[in-house]
């Protein structure tokens, strides 16, 4: 097995006395899609904020390609080659999809004593990004916002590619998509890992999750239930662990069995 591009050891973040994660561990390696699975408040934001430098771990420890280290700022995670794509895209809808696709990082071009924003190059650039990841501009001006909601996730994960991730991490991506939407984009996710890029893939949809999926790490209330792989669990299995088997039976018996 390789060296995973990122482990996370037992950590634990604690906010006063709420304590938010419990011993979490995970581990992303080249060309997996990592699935991080649960349900409302189960400590998948927290974690994933951990893991991209937003917060500090209370207790635990971060590895990336082998070597413990530490995320002071969200810029150490990106620096470390670990990009997030969070559910708002942080885009603006009536800019061009190249400004959007660039965000302050154009190339530029000098021209005498100044610099000014290659234009020609970026907006090339951000046509054979976005076709390498299966989608066809009408062209690079047009503005984000008449993108659908599957494409503009397109252009934020092109985005992330092309500027180095080696992790990627997907804040729950397809939770407001249609059924056509949500196939692009897990064939994007498939893209991207067939590049050798790790993707963690941060969802409460099983289907989704099992589409694409090579390991698959539940949480709940901020503790780890278990990691296994493509073909050792079912569907119905992860469910049950997601939206807590034990205690909806225990309600049931509770109730006289009305749940």
């Amino acid at each position: 097995m390789t060296t995973p591009l990122i482990e996370l050891r037992d950590i634990e973040k604690h906010f006063g006395a709420v304590i938010a994660l419990a011993g979490v561990s995970l581990s992303v390696h080249p060309g997996e899609c990592h699935c991080l699975l649960g349900d409302n408040g189960a400590g998948k934001s927290t974690f994933i904020k951990t893991m991209s430098g937003v917060h500090s771990p209370t207790k635990g420890s971060i590895l990336v390609d082998g070597a413990e280290t530490s995320f002071a700022s969200t810029r150490d995670a990106i620096d470390a080659g670990i990009a997030t794509v969070y559910q708002d895209l942080a885009m603006i809808p009536l800019m061009s999809v190249t400004r959007n696709f660039w965000m302050g990082r154009e190339p530029k071009k000098r021209v005498g004593p100044f610099n000014f924003i290659d234009f020609g190059t970026a907006n090339q650039v951000t046509m054979d990004e976005m076709a390498k990841m299966g989608i066809r501009l009408r062209e690079p001006n047009q503005a984000v916002g008449t993108l659908s909601g599957g494409e503009r996730q397109t252009v934020a994960i092109a985005r992330a590619v092309h500027f180095g991730a080696k992790v990627l991490i997907l804040d729950e991506p397809t939770s407001a998509l249609g059924v056509r939407q949500t196939s692009n984009v897990l064939a994007t996710i498939d893209k991207v890992r067939k590049k050798g890029i790790g993707v963690v893939f941060i969802s409460h949809n099983v289907r989704h999750a099992m589409a694409v999926g090579d390991r698959f790490t539940v949480l709940n209330r901020g503790q780890t239930l278990g990691t296994a792989k493509r073909g050792e669990i079912s569907p119905e299995e992860l469910q049950e662990l997601m939206a807590g088997g034990q205690e909806l039976a225990e309600l049931e018996g509770s109730l006289g069995g009305t749940v």
